[in-house]
C-alpha cells in the first residue's frame, strides 16, 4: 500500500485485480505446518482442511469448497446457515478467521513454494 490514509487502503483493497488479491486470500498455518514447511501463513486453496478460529463456527473443521477471489471469502464444508424454507447454504468466511491444519499439496507450482523456502 502506497498511502497511510484508509481511505485509500480501502479503495486499493477493493480496486485491487485478481493476481493482487490472491495475496488477501493468505491463512496462518497450524504449529505443526509452521514447523514442517518453515513458513508462518499460506493461500489458501480449494481442497486445504481449515480450522475456523473466530465466529459462530469457532471450532468446526472442514475442507474448503470454494475459494472467492473477488469477495476475498471462502467456503468451508461444515459451516452453513440455514434458509427460511430450512434449505441449507454455505456461510462464507474471512481467510484470516481460520487457520490450515492440512494442506493439498497436489500442484507441482504449490510444491514448488515449499521446496524453494527450505533451500
Amino acid at each position: 500500500m502506497n498511502s497511510t490514509q484508509p481511505r485509500k487502503q480501502r479503495k486499493a483493497r477493493f480496486t485491487a485485480p485478481l493476481h493482487l488479491r490472491q495475496k488477501f486470500v493468505h491463512a496462518p498455518l497450524s504449529k505443526e505446518l509452521r514447523a514442517e514447511f518453515k513458513k508462518r501463513s499460506i493461500q489458501v486453496r480449494k481442497g486445504d482442511t481449515v480450522k475456523v478460529l473466530r465466529g459462530d463456527h469457532a471450532g468446526t473443521e472442514g475442507e474448503v469448497q470454494d475459494v472467492d477471489l473477488k469477495k476475498t471469502l471462502i467456503k468451508v464444508t461444515g459451516v452453513s446457515n440455514f434458509r427460511a424454507d430450512g434449505t441449507e447454504i454455505p456461510r462464507p468466511i474471512h481467510p484470516s478467521n481460520v487457520m490450515v491444519t492440512k494442506l493439498n499439496i497436489e500442484d507441482a507450482k504449490r510444491e514448488k513454494i515449499f521446496t524453494r523456502r527450505s533451500e
